[in-house]
């Protein structure tokens, strides 16, 4: 027979170490004091969480908001360089056409000269009868210069004796200008002064008419104060007049009475009133006796039934002292019955504890006897 050496399983070694590894970790996770005694509040991560994914949320929104206005911005601007190359382009073919159409070289003030001196070149010395040997005009040289010069003072003449003639007709325009506004000035001076005394007319008469309209309104007040104040003297007379006369003056009792009807008794005004007569001041007194008597006979009333509650009351509290006294030693003898036996079971308590401490748990216990506990997870 031959020795192999067969593998060895190694799925079985891992599995081993796996498991040994998942119940340390697991020992650390349940023997730790900080998460076992304070714990986790699950529900204050969480909440912690979906803060920050929602705050990371507003933030990406922001940038996205950013990016966007931005971009826009960056388009607005394009665009309005765009439409401003647009615009140039726009005016300079204007301006261009504008040169073309409005501005040519023929149309200008110097295009006669031009145009003549080039038919004087082109008349009186054409190009063919030109030979090297028989040149007659060279680079520099002005063929018909006098007669350009006597048409240029002519038109500077010309145009001098053009401008002096406008700078008169503009003087005399101003001259007479200038005399139509001083006559325009002096015409409005004069209807201002015109004006204004026609204003300062119409103001006294204004002035005049208000006075003579307060005059009127003050003296039909001072009328009517006048007015006043006579019907206040008379109302004030005919008011102490009818004082003087009245029942309050003369002390009537009668006065004070007014019929009613009906069989029933006059009604007195308060207002009106001196006192009550002589009957009336008797009949209240033998009313007063009458209640006097009356209250006197219900005080004696009230007295005898008060000596017979108090005599009631005397009986019942002596009864009452009686039954508190045997009651009060019916709780004493049960209290003595109580302690004693609070006494025997205090006793009984004390020779169990001697019994425990002196014969029962007699060993105590070594370090090995709490090291056996929480040696693992499970």
């Amino acid at each position: 027979m031959y020795k192999v050496d067969l593998p060895v399983d190694q799925s079985l070694e891992k599995a081993v170490q796996r498991r040994r590894s998942a119940e340390t970790a697991r020992k650390a996770r349940i023997f730790n004091t900080r998460l076992r005694v304070m714990g986790l509040d699950l529900d204050a991560v969480n909440q912690q969480v979906q803060e920050k994914k929602h705050q990371q949320n507003m933030e990406m929104q922001q940038d996205k908001a950013f990016d966007k206005l931005r971009k826009y911005h960056d388009d607005v601007l394009l665009q309005q360089d765009i439409d401003e190359r647009e615009k140039r382009a726009a005016l300079h073919t204007d301006l261009t056409q504008f040169w073309a159409t409005h501005q040519r070289v023929e149309d200008s003030r110097d295009a006669d000269l031009k145009c003549g001196l080039k038919g004087a070149f082109r008349i009186t010395i054409p190009e063919g009868e030109l030979g090297p040997a028989s040149m007659q005009v060279f680079q520099g040289e002005d063929i018909g210069d006098e007669q350009k010069r006597r048409e240029q003072i002519k038109k500077t003449e010309r145009d001098l004796r053009a401008q002096k003639e406008d700078n008169e007709r503009r003087h005399m325009g101003a001259k007479h200008r200038e005399t139509l506004v001083s006559k325009e000035m002096v015409h409005q001076d004069l209807m201002g002064v015109q004006l204004h005394a026609v204003e300062e007319e119409c103001k006294k008469a204004a002035r005049i008419a208000l006075d003579n309209y307060n005059q009127t309104l003050a003296a039909e007040r001072e009328e009517k104060l006048k007015e006043q104040h006579r019907r206040e003297e008379r109302e004030n007379l005919a008011e102490i007049w009818h004082t003087l006369t009245s029942d309050m003056m003369t002390e009537c009792a009668e006065a004070a009475e007014r019929e009613v009807g009906g069989g029933k008794p006059p009604r007195v005004l308060i207002d009106k009133w001196k006192g009550m007569s002589p009957k009336q001041l008797s009949a209240i007194h033998r009313e007063r006796e009458e209640q006097r008597l009356e209250r006197q006979r219900q005080r004696d009333a009230e007295k005898v039934q008060e000596a017979a509650w108090k005599l009631k009351l005397l009986k019942l509290s002596k009864e009452t002292e009686e039954e508190e006294k045997r009651a009060a030693e019916l709780r004493r003898q049960k209290r003595i019955q109580t302690d004693h036996y609070n006494m025997q079971l205090a006793r009984e308590q004390q020779a169990y504890q001697e019994y425990l401490n002196k014969k029962l748990y007699t060993n105590k216990p070594t370090k090995d006897y709490f090291f056996q506990f929480n040696t693992s997870s499970r």
